[in-house]
């Protein structure tokens, strides 16, 4: 039995499909917030989701409760979903999900088998990860492939990463080996800022996406919000003595082409930027 569901089956025509998890792949959760981007402004529409019942564990992953009228309480289950949206003449799916805790394999086969439904001929993942670069830089942003004909493309580097890796890795290999083309998108996000949505880092995402596929995207409002999120950081940080000293040698790295080893680790930073942040009731 299928764990994909569908609502209905869009008419489309050599579509792209493009995916984004939360999680893992997610640093500074600008790939989903890329998404999500997309969807809204595009004006995208469900057709299809995935039954999370077999791919997650509800005790992270946990669903949530909300009135609809201030009485009928309604359980909502993690989101697994499927957007169509028409961009000129072109066809775009869109899946936002989050990264599943059990059977990564099938999950994928699952995605793929909706790819392979609709006639998907170019898949696009977007991952954003934590690295040891400013917030005050335009975040770097890498494309990669194992299709011979990207390969040829400027800007599109082979895929040579080896670690420990995310459903998006897992989603890419798994294509590849069905024969979907498919392009890894990826964005460098200040590993030393508190948890949260990072606008700046979607929004180069999105440029990578656009310049990638030529799908035009609006990114007026993120940039809007990209400016006031520095702002509010720039701020915090510059009446903190240490935090300041901190971006400030990483700005002096990126501007060497250096790699930052002597920079000491940022996560006692990260806590305290949250500490500074909480004490002047700034936290969101």
């Amino acid at each position: 039995m299928s764990s994909v569901e569908y609502v209905s089956r869009p008419q489309v025509t050599s579509p792209i499909m493009i995916c984004a998890f939360a999680g893992w792949n997610d640093g500074g959760e600008a790939a989903s917030a890329a998404a999500r981007h997309l969807k809204e402004h595009w004006g995208a529409r469900r057709f299809a989701s995935i039954d999370p019942e077999e791919f997650f564990d509800f005790q992270v992953n946990r669903p949530t409760v909300r009135l609809l009228d201030g009485i009928t309480r309604r359980v909502e289950w993690p989101g697994n979903d499927f957007f169509h949206a028409k961009r000129r003449d072109r066809d775009v799916l869109i899946f936002l999900g989050a990264e599943p805790n059990n059977k990564w394999r099938t999950y994928c086969h699952a995605i793929l088998q909706v790819a392979s439904d609709l006639e998907v001929d170019l898949l696009v993942t977007l991952g954003a990860f934590l690295a040891d670069v400013p917030h005050t830089v335009h975040p770097p942003v890498s494309a990669a492939s194992m299709d011979p004909e990207w390969l040829q493309k400027p800007g599109i580097s082979v895929a040579r990463y080896e670690g420990p890796t995310g459903i998006v890795g897992v989603l890419n290999d798994q294509a590849a080996q069905v024969g979907l083309t498919s392009v890894s998108l990826w964005a460098a996000a200040p590993h030393y800022l508190p948890s949260g949505t990072n606008p700046k880092v979607a929004v180069a995402l999105l440029q990578g996406l656009e310049e990638l596929t030529g799908l035009e995207v609006d990114t007026g409002d993120l940039e809007r919000a990209a400016v006031a999120w520095e702002r509010e950081v720039g701020e915090a940080i510059s009446e903190d003595g240490n935090l300041g000293d901190y971006v400030r040698r990483l700005e002096e790295a990126a501007a060497d082409g250096e790699d930052p080893e002597t920079i000491p680790s940022g996560e006692d930073l990260a806590a305290e930027l949250e500490r500074f942040l909480r004490d002047h009731g700034e936290g969101e």
